[in-house]
């Protein structure tokens, strides 16, 4: 396994809210048994309407159909490298690349994220890492998540590291061991109705605050997540279409109610996840979310004066999944732990990760 202590390497990411690949080149350096880490260069590489579509619907296709989608997707993860690393006079050490998840079934031993790692090595021509949740489901974990890894090393200085993407999750340090769970669905649904009004995001929230909260609708979400709140189990799309789609597609509420009740849910379960026993609980929040004017608002009124809530630099805001995503590439390269049985609830703590052209 590679000893170095120091990598520059591409991480790749693509959520839940389809909002595009994000790519982050960044330099990891080990000193003094402490990682440290910059984003050199990073962007959002937006998906063409094409794109969003195929990815958003990749679920219901044939498997034929699938497999040829997953190498193609490979392919344009390859070559959007390619073109990346070209562009900015890169040379990387390597590639650790997330894919896209379409599948995430843990109690059915098997998680799939689209991108095949064969085809983004042969357009890129550099090593690549991907594949990262498999060998943690097998173990019997949920495969999921695997951010907090990087949380323990690279941001320890926080209390709570908080994630508003399609879903929003947290980590933190429970009696000397990381945890970290999945609280409910955050962009993904604010997206979703978004779109539905002829937007693809609705900014700073301004559509969500002209809304009213409906309390019968907030009732049922509460009562979904009421089921997950002592388990936490990883969710994904799956839940996301079978419980809450059917209760927002409710055209009977106004579609900015729909989003106003959406936003007050998720804080809801936000500030309740996060728990307020302590005083002065550091929160450092990325995501997409974290740049949702109103949406941070409602966090801080739930919060109170117990919660801090922290914006780091705008790039580890935008890209802290890509980012973290090339350090657990950094640990898989070394041989190293990136994967907690704490967190995922797997029988050991594993290195995650498959690994071509080293």
């Amino acid at each position: 396994m590679e000893t170095k202590e120091t990598f520059r390497c591409l991480g790749l990411m693509s959520g839940t809210s389809l909002d595009g690949l994000d790519i982050a080149y960044c330099v990891f350096e080990k000193k003094e048994n402490a990682w440290s880490f910059s984003v050199e260069k990073a962007q959002t590489i937006k998906y063409s309407s094409a794109w969003r579509e195929k990815l958003s619907t990749a679920h219901k296709l044939k498997t034929e159909d699938l497999l040829e989608l997953d190498h193609a997707y490979g392919a344009f993860l390859g070559k959007t490298c390619k073109g990346f690393m070209e562009k900015n006079s890169l040379k990387v050490d390597f590639i650790a690349s997330h894919g896209h998840t379409i599948y995430h079934q843990p109690k059915r031993k098997f998680t799939f994220q689209l991108g095949n790692g064969n085809d983004v090595h042969a357009f890129a021509e550099v090593p690549v890492i991907y594949d990262f949740r498999s060998l943690d489901v097998a173990l019997n974990g949920e495969g999921a998540p695997l951010v907090p890894a990087g949380d323990k090393f690279l941001f320890s200085d926080y209390d709570v590291c908080l994630n508003l993407g399609g879903i929003a999750n947290l980590s933190m340090d429970v009696n000397g061991a990381r945890v970290a769970f999945d609280i409910c669905f955050c962009n993904m649904g604010l997206n979703y109705l978004a779109e539905k009004s002829g937007k693809e995001y609705d900014k700073d929230g301004q559509m969500a605050e002209e809304g009213e909260v409906n309390k019968d609708l907030l009732k049922k979400l509460d009562s979904i997540y009421k089921s997950i709140r002592k388990k936490r189990p990883s969710i994904g799309r799956e839940m996301f279409e079978k419980q809450i789609k059917p209760l927002i597609d409710n055209k009977k509420i106004p579609v900015k109610d729909r989003m106003r009740t959406l936003v007050e849910s998720a804080a809801k379960e936000i500030i309740s996840a996060i728990g307020t026993e302590k005083e002065n609980v550091t929160v450092m929040c990325t995501g997409g979310g974290a740049f949702n004017r109103f949406f941070m608002s409602r966090l801080l009124d739930l919060g109170g004066d117990r919660v801090s809530l922290i914006l780091p630099d705008e790039n580890v805001i935008k890209f802290k999944e890509a980012m973290v995503f090339a350090f657990l590439g950094v640990l898989r390269v070394r041989g190293e732990v990136n994967c907690l049985k704490s967190v995922t609830r797997a029988t050991r703590d594993n290195s995650g990760g498959v690994m071509l052209g080293f």
